[in-house]
């Protein structure tokens, strides 16, 4: 149930927003596709956030790992694994 309602009080918000912008709802395709991908990024900023205040490093391939792929919808990229021999190579699926 909270859920649904966090769900509403964050829609108010953006209609409000949304009224005050002056766009009409719902909102011509590539403005809420942009306003999509600012709700993709925006979730985004939790994650680095909670590892820095836990003391966790935040890194580049921490970000890309976890976070991009969140962001693109493509799949994460796949950790190279040295051999014996010094050599990387890729884990078979």
């Amino acid at each position: 149930m909270k859920l649904y309602l966090v769900s509403l009080a964050v829609g108010i918000l953006v209609g409000v927003i949304y009224g005050g912008l002056g766009v009409r709802s719902p909102a011509p395709p590539a403005v809420a596709l942009i306003g999509l991908l600012g709700m993709l990024i925006g979730e985004q900023v939790v994650p680095p956030v909670k590892r820095l205040l836990a003391g966790e490093p935040v890194n580049l391939v921490w970000f890309h790992r976890e976070c991009v792929p969140k962001i693109t919808g493509l799949p994460a990229p796949v950790a190279k694994t040295p051999t014996q021999d010094g050599k990387s190579e890729t884990p078979q699926a």
